[in-house]
């Protein structure tokens, strides 16, 4: 009976452990079952046909397929926004009732972009406005008696020319243009608003100006003046002679600036001087091949400025054109910018001058204007100035050898005056 017993208790047994396992192969294929119809999921919500065919339209008209379809392309395919604007265009193409204005888009979108960028000089020209731009001018100055330079891409007054309509009206330097005859739809650069004074003499332009603390603070008062526009011979380059120190100033970097500084030395130096001081305060700088040419009449031979852009840096070199072997102080402030900046650094760099006066603007970049094919064009930093040794002139600008503040009595020249006595103690050495 015992033996007996024993076998059923053993099929009892069996028969439980048979059970068991039959309900752990059922919890199995349950979950196969799952996970096989959530893989499926995915697969058939990229699917749009079969979506549509088993009825969930939903899907499809919230776009799921979309993204389905973006995720299943290589990730770097939207690394360019290009390719997404591309993706959201075609969006609005296929499925959009909207429609949108090209040329307001095109501007809007560029814009913003230029924004995200850290190039504050970054413009795009939409065709009305690269026309104006580009138009051709006199060769004299036409406009309101102001020199015009540019910080971080804007415009403002480095120079108001003496007896002129901005003086009569209390433009100063420093002040920023906001708008000109009402237009503040864009950020106005010195290029703009150059060509935009540049009318006929006697037609009148509203300019609103911005009068900030400092070229760098944001704000400041605004006013707006009307003011008739004329064409103003003003010399780019005069001088003096002050004992036996020859003065040349020269207020920017045009076309025959060398030409017209090797004339002035050579006057000055038949006239007894024994030392020179050049002027370039306040000035904006201009063509970079008149900055190497100037600094090449007192460098006889070197390194006068590197050039970075994307395909790596190249140098120009003094010309050899050497004018004049006298001792050369050279006056620079914090609107002596650009090409003018290189002009000092070379000098500097080369030991061949002594800086007088406050450190310059730091506008160590270069500007390219690129046509577009769908029309209008865009300006960009393409490259950036180095000097002699190779050191940063954008953000940084060049430090003179003797630091000295514009300052003293109203209507006195401290740093002028010091400037002279600096060249008159080289020329007894």
């Amino acid at each position: 009976m015992a033996k007996h017993g024993d076998n059923k208790q053993v099929a009892a047994s069996a028969r439980k452990a048979r059970l068991r396992n039959l309900r752990l192969m059922r919890a199995f294929a349950f979950v196969v079952i799952l996970c096989t119809a959530f893989v499926a999921g995915f697969a058939v919500r990229s699917n749009d046909a079969l979506l549509e065919s088993l009825g969930f339209t939903a899907l499809l008209e919230s776009g799921d397929s979309t993204a389905g379809t973006a995720a299943s392309k290589d990730k770097n395919t939207y690394n360019a926004l290009s390719a997404r604007v591309a993706e959201v265009e075609d969006a609005l193409a296929n499925d959009s009732l909207d429609s949108y204005d090209l040329d307001a888009a095109t501007m809007s979108v560029l814009d913003a972009f230029a924004d995200t960028t850290e190039d504050a000089y970054l413009r795009y020209y939409d065709p009305a406005r690269y026309s104006s731009l580009m138009h051709d001018s006199s060769g004299s100055y036409a406009g309101v008696g102001v020199l015009f330079s540019e910080y971080n891409g804007l415009a403002y007054v480095v120079d108001v020319f003496d007896g002129s309509v901005a003086q009569a009206a209390g433009v100063r330097q420093g002040d920023f243009v906001v708008a000109i005859d009402g237009d503040r739809g864009q950020e106005w650069s010195m290029n703009e608003v150059t060509a935009s004074l540049d009318r006929a003499e006697g037609d009148t332009v509203v300019v609103t100006w911005r009068r900030p603390a400092t070229l760098e603070a944001e704000g400041g008062e605004e006013f707006t003046t009307t003011l008739a526009c004329s064409k103003y011979d003003v010399k780019n380059v005069t001088t003096s002679l002050e004992g036996t120190v020859g003065y040349v100033k020269v207020r920017q970097l045009t076309q025959t600036s060398a030409d017209l500084v090797k004339q002035a030395l050579a006057d000055l130096g038949s006239q007894g001087a024994l030392s020179f001081v050049l002027d370039i305060r306040d000035n904006p700088g201009g063509y970079l091949t008149q900055a190497v040419d100037l600094a090449s009449l007192f460098v006889k031979s070197g390194s006068i400025v590197q050039i970075e852009t994307k395909d790596g840096k190249s140098v120009k070199s003094a010309t050899g054109n050497v004018a004049t072997d006298k001792p050369l102080v050279v006056l620079v402030n914090e609107n002596t910018a650009a090409a003018a900046e290189v002009l000092a650094a070379a000098l500097q760099e080369n030991q061949r001058a002594t800086l007088v006066g406050a450190s310059t603007l730091g506008k160590g970049s270069v500007q390219v204007v690129r046509d577009l094919s769908f029309g209008g064009a865009l300006r960009y930093t393409a490259a950036y100035y180095l000097t002699p040794q190779g050191r940063t002139i954008n953000d940084v600008g060049v430090t003179p050898d003797v630091s000295v503040g514009l300052g003293g009595e109203a209507g006195s020249d401290n740093q002028r005056s010091l400037a002279l006595e600096t060249a008159q103690s080289l020329a007894r050495e």
